[in-house]
Formats: C-alpha cells, sequence, structure tokens
C-alpha cells in the first residue's frame, strides 16, 4: 500500500521549497523598493543640493540686503510649470512657512523642524538627509535650503523640497505599473526557475528513499507468504515517507522477531523428533534383531513352531519399520510441500461410503459398529487419495480408542463455504493438555500404548487438509468420546 502523493517526504519537501521562496521573493522585492528608493533620494539629492542657493543666485531674489517677493512669485510661478517634482518655500528664522509655491489645499504644516536644516548647513555631506514635507504630518523628504538674503545676515530660508507631490505622483505610478510588472515578473522567473531547481534536486534526493521503501514492501511481501498476515498498519495523517518506511520497517522487525521464535520452536521441534525418531526406529530393529539372533543361535534346539513364531514376529517388526519410514518420508515431503494435491471434482458422501466399507471388518474385529449419521450430498475439488488417507486415519483411530461394544459415528454436513466430515467415538475421549498437542508428529499422550505406531498419522492428515486449504480440528463430546472434524472447502461452480 503506497503512500498518497501529497503526503510524501517528496511533496512536502516541495512545497517547503515553493513557501521559502514565496517568502524570500517577497522579502527580496520590498528590499530591492526600500533600495530604489533610497539610492534615488541618495542621487536627486547629491546633484541638487546646492539647488537653493542657485535659485537666489540665478533668479536674483536677493536685492542688496532684502528679499524680492515679486521675484520670488515669479520663481514660483516658473517652477511650478517647468519643473513641477519640487516645491520651493519660503521659511523664516523659527521654520515658519512664509510663501509657497504648492497648492494651499495640500499644505498640512505650519512650520519644519529646523534641526535637520541646521544639520545640513553645518555639513553639506550629510546627504541624503530628509527634512519634514509641509504636505504632511509625518512624512520626511531629501531637502535643499540656504540662508535668505545671505547667509551673515539671515532672515529666513529657501526651503526646496526635491520630491514634491508630482514626484509622488510620478514615482507611485511608475512604481505600480511598470517597476512593479517588472518586479512581478522577476520574482515569478526566480521562483519558477528556483522550484524546478529544488523539485529535481529533492527528487534525487528522495529516489533512493522511495527505492529502500519499495525493497522493504517486497521483502515483507515475500515474509507474508512464509507467515501468518498482519493487520496492515497506516501511517497517521501527518505521517510522509519516513513514518510509512519506519512502520513497514517494525513491522518486518516484529516479523523477523517472530520467524526467529518460529525458527527456534522448529529447532527444538526437530530435536525432539530426530530423538523419538532415533528411538521408534530403535525399538523394531531390535525386536528384528533380538528374534533373528535367537534363531540363528538355537535353531537346532527350537522346534518349527518357535522358528515359525519367531519369524512372524521379526517379519511384523519390519512391516512396522517400514511403516514408519514412509510416514516420516510422507511427513518431510508435505512439510516441504514437494507434495502437492490431485484436484479434482468428486462427491463426498461416494467417498465417506466407501471409506466405512473398507474399515468394516477392523471395526467388528474390535466389537465397534460403524453407523452413519447425516450425509448431505456436497462436491468439492481434492485429491482423492490424500481425502481418503484423511479418512483413513480419523475412522482408524476412532476404531482403536472406542472400547468394546460401542459406537464409531460419521456425518457429512455442507454449508455456504464447505463440507464437514465429523468423526465420533465413543472412548474416554482425550487429556485436555494432550489436545493441544494432538496433531504434533510423534506426540502420544500420556500413558498411551506406543507399540501400534509412532504418532504421524494426525500430523499427515492435518498437512493433506491444509494442502486442499481445509483444516482438521478437536474436541471432546459432552457425551463422552472425541469427535474430529474434517472441512473442505466446496467445488466452484462451473
Amino acid at each position: 500500500m503506497a503512500l498518497p502523493l501529497l503526503r510524501t517526504l517528496y511533496a512536502r519537501l516541495a512545497l517547503g521549497l515553493f513557501l521559502l521562496l514565496l517568502v524570500i521573493g517577497t522579502l527580496f522585492s520590498a528590499l530591492s523598493f526600500y533600495s530604489v528608493r533610497e539610492y534615488s533620494a541618495a542621487v536627486n539629492h547629491q546633484l541638487n543640493r546646492d539647488l537653493a542657493s542657485r535659485l537666489v543666485a540665478d533668479r536674483n531674489l536677493v536685492t542688496g540686503d532684502r528679499i524680492d517677493y515679486r521675484e520670488l512669485e515669479r520663481l514660483f510661478d516658473l517652477y511650478m510649470s517647468i519643473n513641477p517634482s519640487i516645491e520651493i518655500y519660503l521659511l523664516d528664522l523659527q521654520g515658519r512657512i512664509v510663501s509657497f509655491s504648492a497648492n494651499p489645499d495640500k499644505i498640512k504644516r505650519n512650520q519644519v523642524s529646523l534641526q535637520p536644516i541646521q544639520t545640513l548647513l553645518t555639513n553639506p555631506d550629510m546627504y541624503p538627509l530628509p527634512g519634514d514635507d509641509p504636505r504632511s504630518h509625518d512624512r520626511r523628504k531629501v531637502f535643499s535650503v540656504t540662508p535668505v538674503p545671505s547667509a551673515d545676515n539671515p532672515s529666513g530660508y529657501l526651503y526646496v523640497v526635491l520630491r514634491g507631490q508630482q514626484y509622488d505622483f510620478a514615482e507611485s505610478m511608475v512604481h505600480g505599473n511598470r517597476l512593479l510588472k517588472m518586479a512581478a515578473g522577476a520574482l515569478t522567473l526566480s521562483l519558477a526557475v528556483g522550484l524546478l531547481a529544488g523539485l529535481v534536486f529533492f527528487r534525487l534526493l528522495t529516489r533512493r528513499l522511495t527505492r529502500l521503501t519499495a525493497r522493504v514492501e517486497g521483502f515483507e511481501a515475500k515474509t507474508d507468504r512464509d507467515s501468518e498476515p498482519q493487520p496492515p498498519q497506516v501511517p497517521g495523517e501527518r505521517g510522509d515517507d519516513l513514518d510509512y518506511l519506519s512502520l513497514r520497517f517494525d513491522a518486518m522487525a516484529q516479523r523477523i522477531v517472530g520467524q526467529l521464535e518460529l525458527l527456534k520452536d522448529k529447532d527444538h521441534q526437530r530435536r525432539q523428533l530426530v530423538a523419538q525418531v532415533s528411538h521408534d526406529l530403535r525399538t523394531p530393529l531390535a525386536a528384528v534383531q533380538g528374534y533373528l539372533e535367537t534363531l540363528s543361535l538355537k535353531q537346532d534346539s527350537l522346534d518349527l513352531d518357535q522358528r515359525r513364531r519367531f519369524l512372524a514376529i521379526a517379519l511384523g517388526e519390519t512391516r512396522r519399520l517400514g511403516q514408519l519410514v514412509d510416514e516420516l518420508f510422507e511427513l518431510a515431503a508435505l512439510d516441504a510441500r514437494e507434495k502437492q494435491p490431485n484436484l479434482e471434482r468428486f462427491i463426498v458422501a461416494e467417498l465417506v461410503h466407501d471409506v466405512l466399507q473398507k474399515h468394516t471388518p477392523s471395526a467388528v474385529q474390535n466389537d465397534v459398529s460403524l453407523s452413519i449419521g447425516a450425509i448431505e450430498p456436497a462436491i468439492v475439488n481434492a485429491d482423492i487419495a490424500m481425502t481418503e488417507r484423511v479418512l483413513d486415519n480419523l475412522i482408524s483411530n476412532a476404531i482403536s480408542h472406542s472400547p468394546a461394544g460401542t459406537k464409531v459415528r460419521v456425518s457429512v454436513a455442507a454449508d455456504a463455504n464447505g463440507v464437514s466430515i465429523h468423526v465420533a467415538d465413543s472412548g474416554p475421549g482425550i487429556n485436555k493438555q494432550a489436545l493441544a498437542h494432538i496433531f504434533t508428529p510423534f506426540y502420544q499422550a500420556p500413558g498411551a500404548n506406543r507399540s501400534g505406531h509412532a504418532g504421524l498419522g494426525l500430523a499427515i492428515a492435518r498437512r493433506m487438509a491444509e494442502l486442499h486449504q481445509g483444516r482438521i480440528t478437536v474436541k471432546n463430546r459432552s457425551a463422552g468420546g472425541a469427535e474430529f472434524l474434517f472441512w473442505l472447502p466446496l467445488a466452484d461452480e462451473k
């Protein structure tokens, strides 16, 4: 199960990069506008810082030691026409505005601060130095100033604002249209190039993470086939590739730990199996060897009946030994899945009847009656030989554990998914401790006689049932005895 694209680490890095570039671009644009504005003010002040003194000299504003106000009015009218970007003010020595060239409706101040004026007159290189703008209560602009009528005998100041109302209007038009469009275009292009480069770079960085996640999922899928399926773990709503990979790694680690525990258990079972096989093989071999040695040493002193009896016992032990070896090979083949069922469609009820007929002589010999309960017709898709082998084992076990004069009952029930074959005996039942180990190879309940078989029949039966996607379970009946249930899935309808 892959993560949605918007929750991947790559998508989150891309979104983070986009937001970062957007913030940087916005700050850069603001700083650029501020820098251009300050640079423009500095250049304007440098070029026009002597404008006020030149106006006084060029326009003959001072006659003798007095200001020519008519000439000053003409100067106002002239610059209002030819250079509306500057505004000219006549101030007294306290900074009060005496006369001006600006629109009277726009004047907000009656007086400007003398501190920047005196600072600039004292040190002309202190530029750009802003002063009060008479058209605003809080705005400050660069200016040019000179004492009038003279520096030696001043009666006021000629105060020239270098960036007047018309300049502000023109500047706002430029900034609001052309410059703004240029800046927006440059910002958009920078963001696009930066984002594209970042996406490529992040893809190169996260590509290995994506491959690692895919490899972990592939390994997990392989281990799922050999272990019980685990419920899927989904990262939280805020999880990304790393959270997803962490969950998958934790799940894989848990599965590996479980498989290590399973391997330990299998190794323990293998040791027990080897020990039990050695014991079960050694017992018939010792019997065969003992009787053959007796025949060899005492053949002259034994009569014909004794020799026949010894040979019959030795022959029976060899058959038992051969059966044990065959069962061991069969169980090993089933565990390794080398032996696969040959599936074909057949009616379960017919096979059950045939198996019961086959075991009738054995039941009669043990004074046990075989009875058939409810038989429902149903068709399964299974291996007939394996299914018969499972039924043989269950029915023969039921006969051998039933006391004389009791019954073994076999019934078949069908449901929507499969067929259940019930084999119930009338014996003493199965010890509660033994119920959990009844299908373990070589396991025998405490006190059971091991001379008859090696305890592999039920283990083989369960393996065969599992190869058919079926199951075998066992329980003790309330009325007494044990009941085995052999379930097989129904054949698909064709």
